[in-house]
């Protein structure tokens, strides 16, 4: 598997990216998931940064998340999402991840399930004329909260440059199997994004009026495998997909340290689950060059 840490961890911190990009290597992950916050500000303040620079430190940028609007004028969405395009190539980024829509799925008619789901077909087809995947992440009050909204959501947007950025525990959070749902939705799934929660009772943290104020509650976010959801089984369901990529999505505190640490039990995870002892090289940070 192939992990990349999250810019959105230090929304919070007075940090100068290639700092962060310059821990990244050294601690052995292979990108960095642009947020797309960071991505627009790096392009006005930083033009030279780009995926020539990030490619000498043997890293790349997977992803550019953000949050392409899906009502509103189709005109004003185009605009955007090219935007968005724009900046990803910059990056040689292959995937854009977005939501659909903000809205439980249950609280949506049928012609707004339809509706919704064509207007994020017609943002995928922007995207793919760029060369580029977009990827609904399964999220809760939204179209893809649970694994059979998120199928009809595919099926009616019935795009082919459209996938899934699967989001393990947001699935769980749903009441859907994590495993389960990774094998219905496996054909789709371009991306996963790791974390957890120490209960179920305290989901709460990750919402975002929560998670995107700097004054929020960090409590109940836990390393990935200290929490309610059973990552030992999910990530043992994906030991034979050596070329799948992930994200780490951390939004606590001690961001550093708790990274270093789930990168590291992956590794052991992924190393138990094939039966060898794994090369010095999987374990040893990568030093700059």
């Amino acid at each position: 598997m192939k992990l990349s840490v999250c810019t959105i961890t230090f929304r919070h911190h007075l940090l100068c990216f290639s700092k962060i990009v310059e821990w990244t290597q050294r601690n052995g992950f292979d990108g960095v998931e642009l947020w797309g916050a960071h991505a627009r500000g790096l392009m006005r303040t930083h033009p030279e940064y780009g995926a020539d620079w990030i490619r000498t430190y043997g890293l790349s940028v997977p992803m550019l998340s953000d949050y392409l609007p899906t009502d509103g004028d189709i005109t004003d969405t185009r605009h955007r999402a090219i935007e968005l395009c724009r900046i990803a190539q910059h990056w040689s980024a292959r995937k854009i991840r977005t939501f659909a829509g903000n809205r439980p799925s249950a609280q949506l008619s049928r012609e707004q399930r339809r509706a919704l789901a064509g207007r994020i077909g017609e943002i995928a087809g922007i995207v793919h004329d760029h060369g580029i995947r977009l990827l609904v992440e399964t999220h809760p009050n939204t179209l893809a909260d649970s694994v059979d909204s998120t199928l009809s959501l595919l099926a009616d947007a019935n795009h082919p440059g459209l996938g899934i950025n699967f989001d393990a525990l947001h699935i769980w959070e749903g009441g859907d199997d994590p495993v389960l749902a990774r094998r219905t939705l496996a054909d789709f799934i371009g991306h996963y994004h790791l974390k957890n929660v120490r209960s179920r009772a305290e989901l709460r943290v990750f919402f975002p009026d929560n998670v995107y104020s700097a004054a929020g509650s960090r409590d109940g976010m836990v390393p990935l495998f200290d929490g309610a959801m059973d990552y030992e089984g999910f990530l043992a369901s994906l030991a034979d997909e050596s070329n799948a990529e992930a994200s780490l999505e951390w939004f606590g505190n001690d961001g550093f340290e708790t990274l270093t640490r789930d990168r590291l039990a992956i590794l052991s995870h992924f190393t138990s689950a094939r039966g060898g002892a794994g090369s010095a090289r999987d374990h040893r940070p990568r030093r700059l060059s």
